[in-house]
């Protein structure tokens, strides 16, 4: 099949205010990159203890970069204010020049949050979803315009990570992948535009590489520091398959696998050691436990 279609700078339209539903890891930090680039990010959740978390989670990420000399304080509490905290979505995405959408990956909760979206925001809106390998056509069946529904898959944690995948279905606008991509540039990514099949190109790639390793890990081919090790040093990877498994979450890593499976085949069977570890509660780093134990942020022992 033909890559999609090159897009110009030309088409990208004008964009001030975001939306950002959902202010989980994800969305939480997709919400601070775009209030340091200069962006109105509009940071929505359920609940409001929620969002007073997710605000204090991005208060610390800034101080952090504050003592070490990356940013300084004028800018961090420039970025404070531009972030406005909601447990409204009408209220987030009503005048909305773009809206990103970053739920737990679940098919039909994406598509109920995007029909609100879609019936709440401004004709002009364009509507995103951060999914890391969901149907991004399939969520954009909900909207009366599916040509202005695409995919801005962000990467955990989003204000350190470069990379800005935009998906495109099979109706997604030049206008709207043009706009997305001045976006990430904006903001300081580095974006590139797939199709919209399976797993994506960055999902599909990193889990193929995480299953193998835990298959290995389950067999007991090497122990789980060392595997992580010789992708670190014999490929260049900043981090082995197993530890980047305990960051993106052991849960978010099944799902993935259990989709893939069902959309390629058995090449992306998951390992019982992985639904092992996500029944036990296993799920990596934001637990505490997962291949490795973690207090602090930091790998233990």
């Amino acid at each position: 099949m033909s890559p999609p279609p090159p897009v110009t700078p030309e088409e990208a339209r004008v964009v001030l205010v975001i939306g950002v539903i959902g202010s989980g890891t994800m969305g939480h930090g997709i919400a601070q990159v775009l209030a340091q680039a200069g962006y109105e990010a509009r940071l929505c959740d359920v609940d409001e203890r929620l969002v007073t978390d997710a605000i204090g989670k991005i208060r610390v990420s800034l101080d952090k970069g504050v003592l070490r000399g990356k940013i300084d304080r004028g800018t961090r509490d420039a970025a404070l204010s531009r972030i406005k905290a909601t447990t409204s979505l009408i209220e987030a995405v009503r005048d909305a020049d773009l809206v990103i959408e970053a739920v737990p990956e679940k098919l039909e909760l994406k598509r109920e949050i995007f029909a609100t979206m879609d019936r709440a925001a401004p004709e002009r809106a364009i509507l995103a979803t951060n999914t890391s390998s969901l149907s991004v056509a399939a969520i954009a069946k909900v909207a009366r315009d599916p040509s202005r529904v695409l995919g801005m898959h962000f990467f955990n944690p989003v204000p350190v990570m470069k990379l800005l995948e935009i998906v495109r279905h099979e109706t997604t606008s030049d206008a709207a992948t043009a706009t997305a991509r001045a976006l990430g540039v904006a903001i300081g990514k580095e974006p590139i535009v797939v199709r919209d099949v399976a797993g994506f190109a960055s999902s599909r790639l990193g889990i193929a590489i995480g299953l193998e390793a835990m298959r290995m890990a389950e067999s007991g081919v090497a122990t789980i520091p060392d595997i992580d090790k010789a992708m670190k040093l014999g490929y260049g990877h900043p981090m082995g398959p197993l530890e980047l498994s305990d960051l993106v979450g052991l849960d978010v890593r099944l799902a993935i696998a259990d989709y893939l499976e069902k959309e390629i085949g058995p090449s992306f069977k998951p390992p019982e050691l992985l639904k092992r570890m996500v029944q036990e509660g296993k799920l990596g780093k934001k637990v505490g436990e997962g291949f490795y134990k973690w207090k602090d942020g930091k790998i233990q022992g």
